[in-house]
């Protein structure tokens, strides 16, 4: 089944027209997108949006043969001019199946936002799942029969579709997850690249063909990848979004709790509204005993509280105790932590502290605490296939 996107964009496109904002202005040349549509073996239109026969044209395809055109989600604005050569558009009731005279067979996907999704089987047994934009599929009750062999769907807007499809196994390793209906909340450049590597997906430019069921070179997700900047950076953001198309996650806070602190349970509040509902909280420091325990992927924010924690253990904050025992004792601690990322076969993200940038601290405790953990940032990076440095909103990618 061959499938050539002559959008990939959102309904109004990208740039948004008459839009000042800096993704719009970057989005020139190949980052350029007409509103999503796909052309399945010339026979299928998923989508009519204006320009697409110029589009199928750029592309090297004819709308002369398309059978069948099915809208996905409500399109506003003025009227698309049809083709004369195209048949009239439509949408098919949800889980109803049609089958066209080319061999295809189309079912409709309930979704959870308006819109219908189609799920396209080839007569020769390839499928590929294609999503509107803003939406996720609904009454994903039991397990798949089989993973598709491609997806197509908004990864950025909605990550959890994609965490759903995996929960129910139908996406697989090896399926090939494309995104579509990109908008100007998407990043630009390599740092969509770099998102949605996160998700095992990719984006491709406009008029690109490809395969359905070929084998896919699916981008591989790095296990263990640590992400640091300073505060308010947006480094939990990061981490957070690099799991957010999984649909189970242990969120390790290694905080815990302080009672009589407003300004501490309400910073625990904002993380916790913006994790997804299906991940689950571990309150620990014990973060060694759950990298080396099978289970869901691993997101602890983060490791200077962790070292806070392990500093009281000790009480390596007294100078005298730290000179009889509580350096050994606390850097015991940071190595059986690092030997854990080492040897953990768990997916994980780490969140640290990036510090050592600015004034010298005025206490000797102080300054440990910095040494600690500069230490303790460098050795766990040397574990990790991937090292991000947040600095404003900004990912920095020093390692993978």
């Amino acid at each position: 089944m061959e499938l050539t996107l002559l959008g990939t964009g959102a309904p109004d496109g990208l740039p948004r027209p008459s839009c000042p904002c800096a993704a719009c202005a970057t989005a020139r040349g190949p980052w350029a997108r007409a509103a999503t549509a796909l052309l399945i073996d010339d026979a299928l239109l998923l989508d009519l949006t204006p320009g697409a026969v110029f589009a199928a044209a750029r592309a090297g395809h004819s709308l002369g043969a398309v059978r069948q055109v099915l809208l996905t989600h409500p399109h506003d604005g003025p009227a698309v001019e049809l083709p004369p050569t195209l048949p009239p558009a439509g949408r098919v009731p949800d889980g109803q199946v049609l089958t066209l005279i080319s061999g295809h067979r189309v079912r409709a996907v309930p979704m959870d936002a308006p819109g219908t999704g189609y799920e396209v089987s080839s007569p020769d047994g390839e499928r590929l799942l294609y999503l509107p934009p803003g939406a996720a599929p609904a009454g994903l009750d039991g397990r798949a029969e089989r993973p598709y062999d491609m997806v197509l769907c908004d990864v950025i807007g909605r990550p959890d579709a994609v965490a759903r499809l995996r929960a129910v196994g139908a996406v697989g390793p090896a399926t090939e997850v494309i995104a579509v209906h990109l908008d100007h909340d998407a990043p630009p450049g390599a740092a969509l690249d770099r998102r949605l590597a996160a998700a095992g997906a990719r984006a491709v430019p406009d008029g690109t063909t490809l395969v359905v069921g070929e084998y896919p070179v699916v981008p591989d997700v790095p296990r263990r990848v640590l992400v640091t900047g300073g505060a308010r950076s947006g480094k939990s953001v990061e981490a957070e979004r690099r799991l957010e198309t999984f649909p189970e996650v242990v969120y390790v806070a290694t905080g815990g709790r302080r009672e009589g602190d407003p300004e501490w349970a309400a910073r625990v509040g904002l993380h916790r509204e913006r994790r997804p509902g299906a991940w689950r909280t571990e309150e620990t420091c014990e973060v060694a005993e759950l990298l080396g325990a099978d289970g869901p992927p691993l997101l602890v924010d983060c490791l200077s509280l962790w070292l806070t924690d392990a500093m009281d253990r000790v009480d390596a904050w007294e100078d005298e105790r730290w000179r009889e025992g509580g350096q050994e004792a606390l850097r015991a601690r940071a190595r059986e932590l690092v030997a854990a990322v080492r040897g953990t076969r768990r997916q994980v993200v780490l969140v640290t502290n990036e510090v050592g940038a600015g004034v010298v601290p005025a206490t000797p405790a102080g300054r440990r605490f910095r040494d600690e953990l500069g230490r303790l940032n460098a050795a766990v990076a040397a574990e990790c296939e991937e090292v991000l440095l947040v600095v404003a909103g900004q990912a920095v990618v020093l390692r993978g």
